[in-house]
């Protein structure tokens, strides 16, 4: 038994732990980007894609050929060319055959291969696949040397760099992939469009992107839909290779009977999912999210008929669809980001004329290639046929040579000076093939070749011989794939861009009644239907009741800070009344020492007056106050010790204001500016104290407070004369009968 030689030790070497992650990381992006997430701009394919063709054509699964199970493909596939998985090999070939997700299928599939519901396809076992002619068209005269090839993982095969691609396929079909640090996003497009742009690019190279948006108005989807993008958009996506389009479901209003009407959708958006959207549809119906909608049906059968039912035939129907398509995956924004590899090699963003001027460069450098290997082709066939007739010519002679001679070859290549080719194809030649009708097809065959010849060297000579070429297959695509085929015809439609404001928030929200009921301790819920006894409701210990309001689902609710910001938050976002509710910094971010000062429902075309502990304030209108974000809208500009602490509806012609120190003052309204955002005016001086509240009434009239017990009390003009003054006075002590509170209870009704 012998005993195993281990390998020499080696010194321990230090190595830059940043410098060895780098590098490992870098080479796994690389591999990531060029082996596995962007196509190639030339035949718009990964690698996967483009080994699944390759295998495909080998297995001689050509259109007119029958189906091999996808099984086989697939361990042709890992065995041979791509050392991955089965299932994501496998998922790769049923994309390329599933006509909802390729604009131009590339396989064809028999047997279950998914549907727009979501369902996978059958296991690989049950499915059958072969090629399709745009597929052909991928890969016609790959064997004709116009494509490099390079040797496949293993070493043991080789398989080709890049697919001769006589078909635009990477705007056709598509991409979608992430890589390390970058990703690329390209819709499917109309081969007819991409022929006419194509054509146009040939003769005027330079040529603008609206130029370009004129023959190529915007993507063509398999499932159709409608493309709601303006056109200035469109172009400017298509200049940068960056943007996005919003697509949406078709719909049609159907007439019932006496009246009733329902919405048939007939094309959903591009890789939605059917039973999703169904899903997404019926959960919001739950949520009563949709509140002119009733109900929501699945009637598709191949095509797609999704009926949505409205709640009345009052409805109008625009604004139940617009409610939806902001809702729902009935309209979705489709990314344009054109990031493709140039030449195999290098990552970047192309524009819609540098990918189809990349695909264009690409068919001419296979058309030089594979009239050059033609060439050759000719070039050896003209030889070996020169000999043929040298042959014929002194038949007698070759005859005796071969019978006589040891060396016949060689003899041979020296008594009529040929070439080693030419001896051995004399030798090899058939008895048969010496009768004098195939010395007269030789010699017709040699001056056929000879003309051919002739002619490949002046394309090969002439760029503008070499365009008009490519323009002839170019002419042939559009016109087998042209707008008057089944396949070819446009699907998605262009229409104009909604105005998604016109859409009232009551087409989002079901409107119904609530009570709204805020504690001392900023706990808030909400309660169904406007409740006038809350005295039975619970609280946390040492917390009660402090702001009820009654709302419907459908307002947006206004809450005034001491931090001097409005927040705001609509009323169905609120919880339920079961429990204590949530507290109110859920919905925003108030920080901890900041308190409630008001807490009431918008009503849009008010005004109101806010003000601060130091007497400061300013009118500022209600509509500006609004914000849905969660740090809200600083309104009122405070600092230090100094805080808001008042705000009251504007409703009249004078402004009350009472401090801490129990002092009223009455000025006109007038001397109190409208602002957006301020520290204001001073509205009371005080000596000792601040601010304690703040009033607007008519003086007509007269002043109206209300006690801690809700009771009021109302002072006549006549009663108030001795309390009228100017803004930023002192005031003085209350008239009889004022409450205790220094508040003058304010109403946000």
């Amino acid at each position: 038994m012998t005993k195993a030689t281990l390998p020499p030790e080696t010194p321990d070497q230090e190595v830059n732990l940043r410098e060895a992650l780098e590098e490992r990381y870098l080479a796994y992006a690389l591999s990531t980007i060029m082996h596995r997430a962007l196509p190639d701009v030339r035949d718009g394919l990964k690698p996967v894609h483009r080994r699944l063709l390759h295998a495909m054509r080998q297995l001689k699964l050509d259109p007119n050929s029958g189906f091999k199970k996808s099984a086989r493909i697939v361990g042709d596939v890992m065995g041979r060319y791509h050392p991955h998985g089965d299932q994501a090999i496998y998922d790769a070939l049923v994309r390329l055959s599933q006509e909802f997700a390729q604009r131009y299928p590339l396989a064809e599939g028999q047997g279950n291969f998914g549907n727009i519901d979501g369902d996978n396809a059958a296991a690989m076992r049950y499915t059958e696949t072969r090629l399709t002619e745009i597929a052909q068209r991928l890969l016609d005269g790959i064997d004709e040397d116009t494509v490099d090839f390079r040797e496949t993982y293993d070493g043991e095969e080789r398989e080709p760099v890049v697919l001769p691609g006589n078909f635009p396929n990477l705007l056709a079909n598509g991409a979608n992939g992430i890589a390390v640090g970058m990703a690329t996003s390209i819709p499917p497009h109309n081969v007819g469009e991409l022929c006419t742009a194509a054509l146009h690019l040939i003769k005027h190279p330079n040529t603008t992107a609206a130029k370009m948006v004129e023959m190529v108005p915007g993507p063509d989807f398999p499932t159709g839909g409608i493309i709601v993008e303006s056109k200035e958009t469109i172009q400017e996506a298509y200049a940068t290779g960056r943007g996005g389009f919003r697509l949406r479901a078709r719909w049609e209003k159907e007439e019932g009977s006496r009246g009733s009407w329902q919405i048939v959708v007939t094309e959903i958006p591009y890789q939605v999912q059917k039973a999703k959207l169904i899903e997404r549809i019926a959960d919001l119906l739950l949520a009563k999210k949709l509140p002119l909608l009733d109900d929501v049906r699945d009637e598709s059968a191949e095509d797609i008929r999704l009926v949505l039912v409205p709640r009345s035939k009052n409805v109008d129907p625009k604004h139940l669809m617009e409610s939806l398509f902001k809702t729902s995956d009935l309209e979705v924004r489709v990314p344009l980001n054109l990031n493709v590899l140039s030449a195999g090699q290098v990552p970047g963003v192309m524009n819609l004329r540098d990918a189809l001027k990349a695909w264009l460069d690409h068919r001419k450098e296979v058309l030089v290639r594979r009239s050059k290997f033609r060439l050759e082709k000719i070039e050896r066939r003209l030889e070996i046929l020169a000999g043929y007739l040298i042959a014929y010519l002194n038949l007698d002679e070759v005859i005796r040579i071969i019978r006589e001679e040891d060396e016949p070859k060689q003899f041979m290549m020296k008594a009529f000076d040929l070439t080693d080719n030419q001896a051995e194809a004399i030798l090899n030649m058939r008895l048969r093939a010496l009768r004098k009708l195939e010395e007269i097809e030789i010699k017709k065959e040699h001056k056929d070749l000879n003309v051919e010849r002739k002619k490949i060297k002046a394309l090969l000579k002439s760029d503008p011989d070499q365009w008009k070429v490519i323009s002839g297959e170019i002419s042939e695509l559009k016109k087998e794939y042209g707008p008057k085929t089944e396949l070819g015809r446009r699907r998605s439609t262009l229409g104009e861009a909604p105005v998604l404001e016109d859409v009232p928030l009551e087409a989002m929200i079901e409107k119904e009644p609530i009570t709204i009921v805020c504690s001392d301790k900023g706990w808030i819920r909400s309660m169904k239907g406007h409740m006038e006894k809350t005295g039975d409701l619970k609280y946390k210990e040492g917390d009660r009741e402090r702001f009820v309001l009654h709302a419907e689902t459908t307002d947006k609710i206004l809450l005034f800070a001491t931090d001097g910001r409005f927040y705001t938050v609509p009323a169905d976002r609120l919880p339920g009344g079961r429990g204590n509710g949530q507290p109110i910094r859920f919905f925003f971010d108030l920080e901890e020492g900041h308190d409630i000062v008001a807490l009431f429902i918008h009503k849009p075309g008010r005004k109101l007056l806010v003000a601060s502990r130091t007497g400061h304030g300013f009118i500022v209108p209600e509509d500006d106050v609004i914000a849905l974000r969660r740090p809200g809208k600083q309104t009122l500009n405070v600092s230090g010790d100094n805080e808001a602490c008042a705000c009251a509806v504007v409703d009249g012609d004078h402004i009350a204001v009472i401090g801490e120190n129990r002092k009223l003052l009455l000025f006109k309204i007038d001397d109190v500016p409208e602002m957006g955002r301020g520290k204001g005016v001073r509205l009371q001086k005080y000596k000792d104290g601040g601010l304690s509240d703040v009033k607007t009434f008519s003086l007509k009239e007269g002043l109206t407070i209300f006690d801690r017990s809700g009771r009021a009390r109302s002072f006549t003009k006549t009663e108030l004369k001795d309390w009228m003054g100017a803004r930023a006075q002192a005031g003085r002590l209350p008239p009889k009968g004022f409450p205790r509170t220094e508040k003058f209870g304010n109403r946000f009704e």
